[in-house]
């Protein structure tokens, strides 16, 4: 399993510094978040002071865009970090696409996989010279002539991860991607009983198997040195699960463990944007079942033992300040448990 690391969401629109430390730090690799600003202009960025660890969107925001504008994104990052672009697509909510981004939502499983579809004949197009000629029920992509085809890098197509929750976007990312992006509101019970069947069945249905498949890992801790840091922490995580927890497009996950009403519940209090009320809700039973609780030390011993055969790559979610040697401490405890060397 190997250990990355993610910007912080609040953190400066320049990022190179943290990643320069990141890769000193020995993470494998860097995360970008879709929230506040562009992750692939923050990855270029990132690109021209890292040499080693590898530059992942998680994510970015598929409906955002159209095919072709991904595409050449990630094709350009893909050539200008040396081959190491890692991209992690999301299909967010409708709210958020229709009318925050103002872009069309229909049938997000079936779009999404249309999506990653479509990328890859125009990658093939422009790195094999094939014709394109895709033609779907979302998306047509059938004109590219020679002034359009980018300059050839030796890279080739970036590995595409598809982030999801539910079981239908799960095993389209196991049918027609490279590697599958866990949110950061899942457990274990719902990783082991819906997720890996989910992703089973996709790759079945293309012919293949887990093997060599990336599964990457965002969990949640609850960490501090002091009772008033594990105290702070803890109000922020239980806010974080409330807030997915509103979400009806997430509530399988609350359902899976009998807690269907606690997310009606919360989903009631977001519409009346009573936020601060949320996280009340959250019991002692739901944020150990969510999130690691503890010191450093325990927090990566629990963490490798719920999820250590589960990720093949693993961020460490804490959604508060938080000091980043503490974050270093959990990483490096990580890092000896499975054996991956700094």
């Amino acid at each position: 399993m190997k250990v990355d690391q993610s910007a912080p969401v609040d953190g400066p629109l320049d990022p190179r510094e943290h990643a320069a430390r990141a890769e000193r730090e020995g993470y494998a690799g860097i995360w970008l978040s879709e929230v506040k600003h562009d992750p692939f202009l923050g990855l270029a960025l990132a690109a021209t002071v890292t040499e080693r660890a590898e530059l992942g969107t998680s994510i970015a925001l598929a409906f955002a865009r159209n095919p072709m504008s991904m595409a050449a994104l990630a094709n350009d990052l893909q050539g200008l970090s040396g081959g190491r672009l890692l991209l992690g697509l999301g299909a967010q909510v409708k709210a958020h696409i229709t009318r925050r981004f103002g872009m069309p939502w229909s049938h997000p499983a079936a779009r999404m996989r249309e999506y990653v579809l479509a990328m890859r004949a125009i990658w093939q197009c422009w790195h094999e010279g094939a014709r394109l000629d895709f033609r779907g029920d979302f998306y047509d992509h059938t004109l590219m002539t020679p002034m359009f085809v980018p300059g050839s890098h030796p890279h080739g197509a970036p590995p595409v991860l598809l982030a999801g929750v539910g079981e239908a976007m799960t095993e389209v990312a196991g049918e027609v991607c490279d590697g599958f992006v866990a949110h950061g509101f899942t457990t274990e019970r719902y990783l082991r009983e819906v997720t890996l069947p989910a992703l089973r069945r996709g790759r079945e249905r293309a012919g293949g198997s887990l093997e060599g498949f990336q599964i990457s890992g965002s969990a949640l801790a609850v960490t501090g040195r002091t009772e008033e840091e594990l105290a702070a922490a803890a109000a922020a995580v239980r806010s974080q699960i409330a807030f997915y927890g509103s979400t009806p497009a997430y509530r399988g996950v609350l359902e899976r463990h009998g807690w269907g009403g606690l997310g009606e519940e919360l989903h009631a209090l977001s519409r009346d944007r009573r936020w601060t009320e949320m996280g009340a809700l959250i019991d002692d039973d739901v944020l150990r079942t969510f999130a690691a609780v503890g010191t450093p030390g325990e927090v990566a011993a629990e963490l490798v033992q719920r999820f250590g055969d589960l990720f093949t790559r693993f961020t460490l979610y804490t959604p508060y300040p938080v000091d980043p040697a503490v974050v270093g401490n959990v990483a490096a405890a990580v890092r000896r448990a499975v054996a991956v060397p700094a």
